[in-house]
């Protein structure tokens, strides 16, 4: 990154700690590496450019699609204004956080509306889907190494069949899918409390539409946010239990995170969610009823 050094600034988040704060030209600039996923830069430049418009994501700058170990691919794009939506709640007012619920909730609805033919990981620049291949859930959670009991194994095994239930009398399409949707990848102009940027694309793929729902709540206890998303994703029919539907879209990513405990927290957080939901049988693990209408 020579180009770039002089000014380059990690930032916290990203794909292995290589997205960095830099100056290009006249103007603040995001710089991310591709090294362990070099095609992924191409595809995330191409998400970029889909959704522009439509939702708040950075302009592209600059794109080099090949490259590598030591001088990888990369993608330029410019560095959006606003604050981390996670620290703006942590102060923010009971009006505030309603007025973003909103927005959350509009995001979604456009996410959800932008359809694909099946389910699967972007494999280029075309974004062409490659299907995942995982075969079923009960398969998936038995290669996991997820440090379970007999007892676990079999209440987890009532938590698959509580979600296939449920997504099976949800809405059957296929959509674009951020799939790290949550407050940490999202930005806010703490003087408006209106959404600035929705960065951090590398997860996206095509999937579900419930899935980036279930990762939003999948850790809230905010009646308040929660509400006004779900206020405003009820004008759509995608169902009525959508924090359950959510909550059973959200287990392939859950379960990926919950095998990483050792590595963070919030890896660690998952593995508690994920046995609190093995312990009880149930989807949601004891999370509180966030699903009231209003």
């Amino acid at each position: 990154m020579s180009d770039f050094a002089a000014s380059a600034v990690p930032l916290t988040g990203g794909y292995g700690g290589q997205t960095y704060a830099v100056s290009a030209g006249d103007e603040d600039a995001v710089i991310k590496f591709y090294v362990k996923d070099p095609e992924r830069a191409a595809v995330d430049a191409a998400l970029l450019q889909l959704v522009r418009g439509l939702l708040p994501v950075p302009r592209v700058l600059d794109l080099k699609r090949e490259g590598s170990y030591d001088d990888p691919p990369y993608l330029l794009t410019e560095r959006l204004p606003g604050v981390n939506l996670q620290v703006f709640l942590e102060t923010a007012s009971e009006g505030e956080r309603r007025s973003v619920g909103t927005q959350l909730g509009e995001l979604l609805a456009r996410l959800s509306g932008m359809p694909f033919l099946q389910s699967g990981m972007f494999r280029d620049g075309e974004l062409g889907v490659e299907p995942f291949g995982l075969g079923d859930l009960t398969e998936y959670v038995a290669g996991l190494r997820l440090g379970f009991t007999d007892e676990q194994r079999a209440g987890f095994g009532a938590v698959i069949d509580e979600a296939e239930d449920l997504l099976a009398d949800g809405v059957d399409r296929v959509c674009l899918v951020h799939s790290d949707f949550n407050p940490k990848n999202l930005l806010v102009d703490p003087g408006t409390a209106r959404i600035t940027g929705l960065i951090d694309w590398e997860f996206s793929h095509a999937g579900s539409p419930y899935a980036d729902l279930g990762n939003l709540l999948r850790f809230s206890e905010d009646r308040v946010l929660a509400g006004a998303v779900l206020d405003a994703l009820r004008l759509l029919d995608l169902g009525e239990r959508l924090v359950d539907l959510g909550r059973a879209a959200d287990l392939w990513a859950l379960l990926d995170l919950a095998a990483r405990a050792e590595q963070h927290e919030i890896a660690a957080a998952a593995h508690r969610l994920v046995s609190r939901m093995a312990d009880t049988g149930t989807l949601a693990g004891g999370r509180p009823d966030l699903d009231v209408v209003h």
